[in-house]
């Protein structure tokens, strides 16, 4: 059995893999930690084979003053946690990083591959960077550290540039047609994906994202869809929408162009359940 500690109780992450490691209990013994207050460090991290750390600051901040917060939690506090759980001899660490590292969505569209070096372009990037350049040194034989770069997670119950997105297609009847791409991950599939890692006992950095790219008036459209509801793509706001993203960091979100190349995150096993129109149909369901 695979006695696994999750950092974060709150972690939408955290609590989806619970619920998909539960279904096999003789297998699997999941247990959660807080990390807000300083009890944790008396926990003993001996007991586990797997550290999960899901704990973190996970939206973008444009506020100066949560710098310092960003660099406390995303980093300090991860570092703090691996070293810990090497200390005390857990076999696995894995860190949910994000594919911010390499900056955010541009207008032109620019496939990252394993020759792209990140480049972050602010401190919620360059904090789990820096937490991931100080802890996958750690790693030796008795002590295997994983790092996931995923995309834009979604699925049902998640917040963020998704929630967006469902809320202007349920109640909006036209939508800016544009022709950006993205790399995107459905819960459901990294689920599978850190079920694997953690079955292999892996090591190493990773890139798991859906099979299929997606453009965001795509992704209305079928959320519109699985609403009964039909809602028109109406074209000529690209310039428009450019010249936005530039001064509007969720603009940029939204429509510009983030993409891993696809070889990347090819695996051992096939991680991906969810296509996208079926992923959509469970998240709006």
């Amino acid at each position: 059995m695979k006695k696994i500690l999750i950092t974060g109780s709150n972690s939408y992450i955290g609590l989806s893999l619970n619920h998909w490691l539960v279904h096999d209990p003789t297998d699997y013994s999941v247990e959660f930690i807080s990390l807000r207050d300083e009890l944790w460090k008396e926990k003993d991290f001996s007991a586990y084979d797997v550290i999960f750390h899901a704990a973190g600051i996970a939206h973008v901040s444009t506020d100066p003053g949560m710098e310092s917060q960003y660099y406390k939690v995303n980093r300090d506090l991860t570092i703090e946690v691996a070293k810990k759980a090497k200390s005390e001899r857990v076999k696995q660490f894995i860190f949910m990083s994000s594919i911010i590292v390499y900056g955010d969505g541009s207008n032109s569209l620019k496939l990252i591959d394993r020759n792209t070096i990140p480049s972050p372009s602010n401190f919620y990037g360059r904090s789990k960077l820096q937490a991931e350049e100080a802890i996958l040194p750690l790693q030796n034989d008795s002590f295997r550290v994983a790092v996931l770069r995923p995309p834009m997670i979604y699925g049902k119950g998640s917040k963020g540039n998704y929630s967006r997105l469902s809320n202007m297609a349920r109640k909006s009847p036209v939508f800016p047609d544009v022709d950006n791409m993205r790399s995107m991950l459905h819960i459901d599939n990294l689920c599978k994906f850190l079920k694997s890692i953690i079955d292999f006992e892996e090591s190493g950095l990773f890139f798991p994202q859906n099979r299929e790219y997606v453009r965001t008036s795509e992704m209305v459209r079928l959320i519109a869809e699985s609403h009964g509801r039909n809602i028109r793509l109406i074209k000529g706001f690209s310039t428009l929408l450019k010249l936005l993203a530039t001064k509007n960091g969720i603009i940029n979100k939204l429509f510009g162009n983030l993409v891993y190349e696809q070889s990347m995150s090819d695996y051992r096993i096939d991680y991906a359940i969810r296509d996208l129109k079926n992923s959509i149909e469970m998240t709006e369901r």
